[in-house]
């Protein structure tokens, strides 16, 4: 239960910072990094066509498909589906190099990055 838990709450951490210009294009071709105190680290990736895929340093991946409703950044048929099939957050702008601490769900304090290019996709099964 509770991989279950740090997985869903790794899609909340990427969400909420991704958009630029009505749109999420910052992150187009970009990684979202986010990383725990203990080291652990998950990518997130988001494609112009609407897939997003994260990669956790311990080898676990998830996929989506987002959508922009409003003010809400949208990851919807999240697979594997574990407690969410939908996920739903603010988003306000974000752009390469920009750092931003947050919480998890579970309360844990994150550092999140957004990098230019894709580390870490070479690594991911997907």
């Amino acid at each position: 239960m509770r991989n279950l838990l740090c997985l869903v709450a790794a899609l909340a951490l990427a969400t909420p910072v991704v958009a630029r210009d009505q749109g999420i294009s910052a992150t187009f071709g970009n990684t979202i990094v986010t990383t725990y105190r203990d080291g652990g680290q998950v990518h997130h990736w988001f494609d112009a066509n609407g897939r997003y895929r994260s990669f956790f340093t311990d080898g676990r991946e998830v996929t989506a498909r987002w959508t922009l409703e409003g003010r809400k950044l949208c990851l919807n048929d999240i697979r594997p589906r574990v407690l969410l099939g939908r996920f739903c957050t603010d988003y306000f702008p974000a752009k390469v190099g920009d750092r931003w601490s947050g919480r998890d769900p579970l309360g844990r304090r994150v550092e999140n990055t957004l990098v230019r290019g894709r580390p870490g996709l070479g690594n991911s099964p997907g």
